[in-house]
């Protein structure tokens, strides 16, 4: 299990995550709710690693590959989708995610050659490929219509462990089997 313990976050003077006590299960889907501003981005950095907690603690991590797709694409533009998602893994693995979301014959295209949708997804194999473990994901399927949130849905269930889900959609946190959730407040 992962515990977050007192956890406290601020940027400048103005405190983002007051005093969250939360405890996430090792396997699952834990969905993350608040209003905008209420620090769910921030909870996911934490997690990540990319923001340290001005207080508290987070234990249970540190055994832990985790991954993170984010509100933006972040695809190097001037690499091939199949050279993004390699970045982090091998060639096969890099080709069998993207075979995942449905990209396999788009694997030689530029990011600005992909429409938004095909972005998206060749964010989401990145993240399948660097780690199954915890898998960290700031809303997911923007750019997905409803048969592409379902099918690539499937395969994050399918493959990852525990999977933190920041969304404003119920129904993506359905797709994904969110079983429970933490509420920030804003």
């Amino acid at each position: 299990m992962i515990e977050l313990k007192d956890l406290t976050v601020a940027y400048g003077d103005k405190p983002v995550l007051r005093g969250l006590d939360a405890t996430l299960p090792d396997d699952g889907c834990v969905a993350v709710r608040g209003a905008s501003g209420a620090g769910k981005t921030t909870l996911l950095r934490v997690l990540a690693g990319l923001v340290a907690p001005a207080a508290g603690s987070i234990s249970g991590l540190s055994q832990r590959r985790v991954s993170m797709v984010f509100q933006e694409d972040r695809l190097l533009p001037w690499r091939s989708a199949l050279e993004n998602v390699a970045l982090v893994s091998n060639g096969d693995t890099a080709r069998e995610c993207l075979a995942l979301v449905g990209l396999s014959k788009e694997g030689d295209r530029l990011p600005g050659a992909l429409s938004g949708g095909m972005r998206r997804r060749v964010a989401i194999a990145r993240a399948l490929a660097y780690s199954d473990d915890v898998l960290l994901l700031d809303e997911p399927f923007t750019g997905l219509d409803a048969a592409l949130r379902a099918r690539v849905a499937a395969e994050i269930r399918s493959r990852a462990r525990l999977i933190v889900l920041v969304t404003h959609d119920a129904e993506e946190e359905a797709l994904l089997g969110a079983g429970c959730g933490i509420a920030l407040g804003g």
